[in-house]
């Protein structure tokens, strides 16, 4: 008796087997879609991340160029003011030597004595009216922006008129003309020129500051900064050599 019954739950046990099977595959089953779906889940996540970090990218490149558009825009504007301002000043230069030369004595007085008899002719003496005129016609072409007729103007009015005391002014002037021409060689040596011939001229310093910012156009930083140090020794207490010196500040620095 106690082996049939024994016989029976060896069989009820290994009937209920499959059932036992069936469940722990559906368990197995359920984890694996589980874990697909937190798989999903997190790349899921990582492409929208993605697409939000291309997103952040891509607007953070229209904000640059946005930028970008604006400093370009800025320079622009900069550069016109800098450019009306230097052509003002040109102006305001052009005008004061005018209004200062008016203002002068005529040193060219007229000589209306005979020569002394048997000596030789004398030279003639320059027109002041016609001097006056040619300088003034050279004056207002520099003023018009015709460099190119300017300079021509200049340059005869020093070979016509050698020994007038409105020389200096011209080879001013004559240097002016080759730098706004862009030709900045000739534009350093003429204002070099003056400083040299008249070094006591009220444009020798401010023709001394030119001369460096032309030799800097030009390319030459060494020659520009002696220059400006030599403008400093030359002319202190002046404009010039106040302005040298913030220039001089803004060069690179030796090596």
């Amino acid at each position: 008796m106690r082996g049939a019954r024994l016989l029976l739950v060896i069989a009820f046990g290994l009937a209920a087997l499959p059932a036992r099977a069936g469940l722990f595959d559906d368990e197995e089953a359920r984890q694996r879609i589980e874990n697909m779906r937190k798989d999903f889940d997190a790349m899921s996540q990582r492409v929208d991340q993605a697409a939000k970090n291309q997103m952040d990218f891509a607007n953070q490149m229209e904000a640059l160029k946005s930028d970008l558009a604006n400093l370009r825009g800025q320079i622009e504007v900069l550069g016109n003011e800098l450019g009306s301002a230097q052509k003002r000043q040109k102006d305001f230069y052009i005008d004061l030597d005018t209004r200062l030369r008016k203002l002068e004595p005529n040193a060219a007085a007229p000589d209306t004595g005979a020569a002394p008899q048997g000596a030789a002719p004398a030279t003639p003496k320059a027109d002041p009216a016609a001097e006056s005129r040619d300088y003034d016609a050279a004056l207002a072409l520099l003023k018009g922006a015709k460099y190119k007729d300017a300079l021509a103007a200049f340059q005869t009015f020093v070979k016509t008129y050698p020994s007038s005391p409105l020389l200096p002014s011209a080879t001013y002037w004559t240097a002016s003309s080759y730098y706004q021409l862009k030709d900045y060689g000739h534009a350093a040596e003429m204002f070099n020129q003056l400083v040299v011939t008249w070094p006591n001229d009220a444009k020798a310093p401010d023709a001394m500051l030119a001369a460096a910012n032309a030799q800097l156009e030009g390319g030459d930083g060494k020659a520009a900064r002696k220059t400006l140090d030599a403008l400093i020794q030359k002319y202190p207490g002046t404009g010039a050599a106040a302005s040298a010196k913030a220039r001089l500040k803004s060069l690179p620095k030796k090596r």
